[in-house]
């Protein structure tokens, strides 16, 4: 029981410390107030990332993602992409609101692109962005592709990657890439070969790397399919594209 409080009190004051080094930035989606957050080198000309976090809305992972790319020299926004009031509770509720964004991509790509103008008006230079994302953010991510979005490249990070069967196939400039955990069981066969054969109809810049003995959120610290080894190669592999691609 105590160590079940402490563990409690250390995650709350960890993610405590994770805001305080962040920066509300409130924007609108018609009459829907967004809420994202913003590295404290917003103002400078650098380039830029746009965090899409995971099913349940900005977490702790995505904080952490963002202050790790300011170290990195990037400029990072976390978008918020129910918006406020939206946030899901339970899983239950952030799958049916991760649910209706992925069945309307348009309403997706939308909240997408108004979170990029936020990170461009926050210092980011225009031509060097990208897009990362986790589970439903990195569903985003390839959605920012399939969109035409104006960004360099995305990563999505144990994304759902499929789509509508009756969405044709269209050309993608941006350049992507898919990191794939292998034994994550949302994924079936034919979700991962329809993309592949999407990329290629698309004639993409691509690459997917699986790694082995992971689940679903193998990048998560808090989560049961935590995979230290291979969330740190993941992570690596996420600066060497960025690196690649922004700089």
């Amino acid at each position: 029981m105590i160590r079940s409080i402490l563990l409690t009190a250390f995650l709350i004051a960890s993610g405590t410390a994770l805001s305080q080094n962040l920066k509300t930035v409130s924007y609108q989606d018609g009459s829907q107030k967004l809420n994202g957050l913003v590295t404290s080198n917003a103002g400078k000309k650098l380039p830029g990332v746009l965090i899409l976090p995971a099913w349940k809305g900005i977490d702790d992972e995505a904080k952490t993602a963002a202050l790790e790319l300011e170290k990195q020299g990037y400029v990072a926004f976390i978008a918020d992409i129910y918006g406020e009031g939206n946030i899901p509770t339970s899983m239950d509720t952030a799958a049916k609101s991760s649910g209706y964004f992925k069945k309307n991509y348009q309403a997706y790509q939308k909240r997408i692109v108004l979170a990029l103008e936020e990170l461009k008006k926050n210092g980011a230079i225009s031509d060097k962005i990208a897009v990362i994302g986790y589970c439903f953010g990195g569903t985003g991510t390839l959605e920012s592709a399939r969109g035409g979005l104006p960004v360099a490249g995305v990563v999505s990070i144990h994304g759902s990657i499929g789509k509508d069967r009756d969405r044709a196939n269209g050309p993608i400039s941006t350049k992507i890439l898919v990191e794939n955990p292998a034994d994550d069981k949302s994924i079936t066969p034919e979700d991962y070969n329809s993309l592949i054969k999407e990329m290629n109809d698309g004639n993409a810049d691509w690459q997917i790397i699986t790694y082995a003995h992971s689940k679903h959120t193998f990048t998560d610290p808090k989560s049961p399919d935590y995979n230290e080894v291979m969330a740190k190669r993941a992570w690596n592999h996420t600066l060497m594209f960025l690196k690649e691609i922004l700089k």
